[in-house]
């Protein structure tokens, strides 16, 4: 009974009285029945009356048990299905722009505001280096992480580099770094090459600014897609102007999913996420990996009438293929970036 209220509140948005869901499949009881299980229900907190003469709407604690009892997470439809097949079968370009465009396909499957976090090189490890030669005494350093991203900046050359040069420093970085994180480039920035004083002068270059990579920065790996459908989820504008807000603090973003991932929850529902400007709101995330490595986590954020089997199989679904592209994106710069040195 409490998951045919719950359905039928998130379907109309409005209060639920006894003769809207007496006579459903599996209530095949009196009217008098049903309202005398709704007000139990009611005494054990899991649903409330907003007016006496009103129906009953689901509490946090019913939207729980509705969570945790529904069996499977949910099918998207076929029209979905494959709007998210084409949308990762054309989808281009650098990692940065792959998680923007997801952000907005999750927002479109569930018309909730949806939040792609990419990873922090902190948490990734190399999988190769390169260093190619610009022009005179100027290079670029590039260097293909295990989520699939790669990074590039340019790179004074010391006086006396050659094509040699070039690739004996990559290979050595490349060897030195494989499989460790981005850190850890530190440790190859003393070393020295007998009788290269070129070879060690770039080494020590690439590596500290390697190393200086691995710095986090939050601001340039969070994605939020369809802000703007949050005045038609939310009744109250005050909560879509909170709402609004705090997805402009990217770093509180971050931490909340992160959390609600560490605590072993996909779904938090309410006030169990703990900060209190969300009260009226649930999310649900999932974390993405690249070859079993964490590489980010997706989740959409909308009311506490959240179409809850839509948002979890879309979540699901959309982390699942996310993770598979950042992989192929990560392996096919890797084979092409070895093709380049090895011409």
């Amino acid at each position: 009974m409490l998951n045919a209220v719950v359905a039928e509140y998130i379907d109309s948005a409005q209060p639920v009285g006894s003769g809207h869901i007496s006579g459903r499949p599996g209530l095949e009881v009196s009217s008098a029945t049903v309202r005398s299980d709704m007000a139990a229900l009611e005494r054990d907190g899991y649903l409330t009356q907003p007016h006496t003469s009103a129906g009953r709407i689901p509490t946090d604690k019913g939207y729980r048990f509705f969570v945790d009892h529904l069996g499977r997470e949910g099918v998207l439809g076929p029209d979905q299905r494959q709007q998210v097949r084409q949308f990762f079968r054309r989808v281009h370009g650098e990692v940065d722009d792959l998680l923007g465009r997801t952000s907005g396909l999750l927002a479109e499957l569930t018309d909730y505001a949806a939040v792609v976090v990419g990873p922090g090189h902190d948490r990734s490890t190399v999988r190769s280096v390169q260093v190619v030669e610009l022009g005179t005494r100027l290079g670029l350093l590039v260097v293909v992480l295990s989520d699939g991203s790669v990074e590039k900046t340019t790179l004074e050359l010391p006086e006396g580099t050659d094509e040699s040069t070039l690739v004996t420093v990559a290979n050595r970085l490349t060897a030195g770094l494989r499989d460790r994180p981005l850190s850890d480039a530190g440790d190859l920035g003393g070393e020295t090459v007998q009788g290269e004083p070129a070879q060690g002068e770039l080494l020590g270059r690439a590596a500290l600014t390697l190393a200086t990579m691995a710095t986090p920065d939050d601001h340039e790996h969070v994605f939020v897609g369809g802000s703007s459908r949050m005045a038609a989820a939310f009744d109250a504008m005050d909560t879509v102007r909170s709402v609004l807000s705090i997805l402009e603090q990217q770093l509180v973003v971050v931490e909340l999913l992160e959390q609600i991932l560490d605590r072993g929850l996909s779904v938090a529902i309410g006030t169990e996420h703990g900060f209190e400007p969300l009260a009226s709101c649930a999310l649900v995330v999932a974390p993405v990996a690249v070859e079993g490595e964490p590489a980010g986590t997706i989740g959409v954020l909308g009311p506490t009438r959240m179409h809850y089997p839509r948002a979890l199989a879309a979540v699901q679904l959309v982390g699942e293929r996310l993770s598979e592209r950042l992989g192929a994106t990560g392996s096919r710069e890797a084979a092409e970036e070895g093709g380049r040195r090895g011409r």
